[in-house]
């Protein structure tokens, strides 16, 4: 069953525990200003709650929620940081063991985690974002229409390059990465069916050197302009088109496209010739904060979507484009074509 979330209004819940492997947990006692004694954690993938992306997207969610029911650090809400896959089912446990009974599991590589952990916990809730498991009461599933924001970049891409070249980064191959590269790719060529769009996986979402390296041979090869969808492994594209252009003069400049937040701020440089400049072209959004707030509120109030799938497309404003370094003719592109998503007038390819 699927029901839009987004616009519903928010409430709710939890407190923090600064964590990570090394310091989980916090007080069981919310204080006297929390409006709940729900206790709320999130499990992040390798990308890390320091990402600038998907991961860094919940935390900030959670610690939204967390200010608007008065609730403070370390004291009902937290996250536990996974630096490798084989630390998913020991930080879910953890945040079970510490009293947390609303777990979120962010990214599609916890599910077979949070499959198991529901499976062995009955009385602990959990939400798996960017998969869903299916079969499970105590499990709710969140899901992304990724592909429509990243056809918005692929024209993004396609107005801005000069080179008639762009690139594409994942992070690790699967399905829903692969919604970002065939919806980028089919905006790409919407535009001009002639631009090369060169794609590459890292097969990691917490290693920027990889990125920066690949970023480098995109770069070198002709690309002119990279949308990343890669996690911790993206900042390594940020870094690496930093590098390039502040060894060129403003209007040779290479450019990234951002992904899952507003990333504007990572594209910030001084140019050869002097200028204070910015390298992002435009970021695509994805509203995982959001979906974090939502359902934990749904649950404080005893709604908990348990057994469901959400999802979240263009039409409810769970994704989104933001056109930070657009020309008008990308803007007047990318608004009509996103009307056309929504009208159901252009079927984004998703794999």
């Amino acid at each position: 069953m699927n029901k839009k979330l987004i616009g519903v209004g928010l409430a709710s819940v939890a407190v923090l525990g600064l964590a990570a492997c090394a310091h989980r947990g916090g007080s069981s006692s919310a204080g006297k200003d929390a409006k709940t004694d729900l206790k709320v954690a999130i499990v992040t993938d390798t990308g890390g709650v320091d990402d600038k992306s998907f991961n860094q997207s919940a935390w900030e969610g959670l610690q939204a929620w967390g200010k608007d029911n008065g609730l403070s650090k370390d004291k009902g809400y937290t996250y536990f940081q996974s630096s490798n896959e084989s630390e998913y089912a020991t930080n879910l446990s953890s945040a079970i063991d510490s009293g947390y009974n609303l777990v979120f599991g962010v990214g599609f590589a916890l599910h077979d985690a949070v499959e198991k952990a529901a499976k062995d916990n009955g009385d602990t809730n959990f939400v798996l974002i960017d998969d869903v498991i299916e079969g499970e009461k105590n499990v709710a599933s969140v899901t992304f229409a990724d592909n429509e924001a990243a056809y918005l970049a692929g024209i993004a891409a396609a107005k801005a390059t000069k080179t008639k070249q762009v690139g594409f980064i994942g992070g690790m191959e699967g399905t829903v990465i692969s919604r970002f590269e065939k919806g980028f790719e089919a905006g790409v060529k919407s535009v001009d069916p002639n631009i090369k769009v060169s794609v590459e996986y890292a097969g990691s979402f917490g290693d920027p050197a990889k990125g920066k390296t690949i970023a480098a041979a995109q770069y070198a090869a002709g690309a002119d302009v990279i949308y990343q969808a890669a996690g911790g492994t993206g900042t390594g594209v940020f870094s690496e088109a930093k590098s390039i252009n502040e060894t060129k003069n403003e209007d040779e400049k290479v450019w990234v496209i951002g992904v899952d937040r507003d990333q504007s701020a990572e594209g910030n440089y001084t140019s050869k010739d002097g200028k204070s400049s910015n390298f992002v072209l435009a970021s695509t959004i994805k509203e995982v904060g959001q979906s974090v707030k939502l359902i934990s509120n749904q649950t404080k109030d005893g709604k908990f979507p348990g057994g469901k799938t959400t999802v979240y497309g263009l039409k409810d404003g769970g994704v989104d484009i933001k056109t930070t370094n657009l020309s008008e003719d990308a803007v007047k592109a990318i608004k009509e074509a996103k009307e056309k998503i929504i009208a159901g007038d252009i079927k984004v390819p998703e794999k």
